[in-house]
């Protein structure tokens, strides 16, 4: 099991949030401005959306790299559609590009395989259950 996440509201912020994971630098989330934030960093939904592309691109980069593929980079532009949001309806639309000398078929594959990534599979295939407590 991985560490646990960290949230902790900074005392002298509006909704700033630090968030704190082994390993790494601390993050932050903010609300924007129109919600009453300080739009001083991504917001929840950001972070969601950039874990599918992150995870697209990643997946991408370790089949080319298992399949010896001349992959240089991966780039990935997330769209958000949250117009239906309230209504259970939350459209993603992920644009890539291969870079590097790929053919055709080579950069379908990149795509059908960027598909198969752990996050977009937990986006549209697992029932995630919550469950929320408070510390003792």
């Amino acid at each position: 099991m991985k560490p646990p996440i960290r949230v902790t509201s900074q005392r002298d912020r509006v909704f700033r949030q630090r968030v704190e994971l082994e390993g790494a630098e601390d993050l932050f989330v903010d609300v924007p401005e129109a919600f009453g934030g300080e739009g001083s960093a991504p917001d929840p939904h950001d972070y969601f959306d950039l874990s599918l592309g992150a995870c697209k691109a990643i997946t991408a980069q370790m089949y080319a790299r298992r399949k010896e593929w001349p992959l240089e980079g991966v780039e990935v532009t997330v769209n958000r559609d949250e117009r239906e949001e309230r209504h259970g309806v939350y459209r993603l639309e992920v644009v890539m590009a291969f870079l590097g000398d790929l053919d055709d078929a080579q950069r379908a594959r990149l795509e059908e395989i960027s598909d198969k990534c752990p996050i977009h599979r937990l986006m549209t295939a697992a029932t995630v259950e919550i469950t929320t407590r408070q510390r003792d």
